[in-house]
């Protein structure tokens, strides 16, 4: 409830477009969807994609099977709002993806901007990697977008875990393959530099248990 009340209190009283990680365009994670050229009927989960724009992107590009995942409810509400009646072709979850339990083998794409990052402990991050492996078709695809080695220690005044491409590999080593990774030089609306390391994994054909 901590984590909840946290990003509740961040979406009630931040204008979205002030957050430090909005981008009216999420270029990187877009560019990476193309290269995968995913039929128009794939799967695609965003996690934590409460208020941003990659699902308006998505449903411009004829993506009819999307699904936004946060624990804020404020963020959802935001992104409804936005999207006026297109919200209903989305599927929302209000969910920790701590805590999230997701269906086996349903989707083609898993993104995650900033979301895996915050997830300091080694068992919220093992939870995570159960969630994504289970989840994920066979050669699904997986888009991670983390803070870099030369970004600030903290974001929204929490703690996180910032990553070069190999340490992020290294989390995800056992279930997935690097096909390539990107940096980017965010820079917040209040002018803050954030330096991100985007990564594109993919399962691999082999099956393992979850740990």
């Amino acid at each position: 409830m901590e984590r909840k009340s946290h990003w509740d209190n961040v979406y009630q009283h931040t204008d979205p477009s002030q957050v430090g990680w909005y981008r009216p365009h999420l270029e990187n994670s877009l560019q990476f969807i193309e290269e995968i050229a995913l039929e128009q009927s794939a799967q695609i989960i965003d996690i934590g994609g409460g208020c941003s724009t990659l699902v308006d992107d998505l449903l411009d590009r004829g993506f009819d099977n999307v699904t936004i995942l946060d624990l804020s409810s404020y963020a959802i509400e935001i992104a409804k709002n936005r999207l006026g009646n297109r919200s209903s072709e989305v599927t929302w979850i209000e969910a920790d993806v701590t805590k999230y339990t997701p269906p086996p083998n349903q989707y083609d794409l898993w993104h995650d901007r900033a979301v895996f990052h915050f997830l300091t402990s080694p068992e919220d991050r093992n939870t995570y990697f159960n969630a994504v492996w289970q989840s994920l078709k066979p050669n699904g695809n997986l888009i991670i977008a983390t803070f870099s080695p030369e970004a600030p220690p903290k974001c929204s005044g929490l703690d996180l875990v910032r990553y070069t491409p190999d340490s992020l590999c290294h989390e995800f080593e056992e279930g997935f393959h690097l096909i390539q990774n990107l940096q980017q030089e965010h820079v917040t609306p209040l002018g803050v530099r954030q330096p991100y390391i985007y990564c594109h994994f993919r399962k691999n054909e082999d099956t393992r248990e979850a740990a």
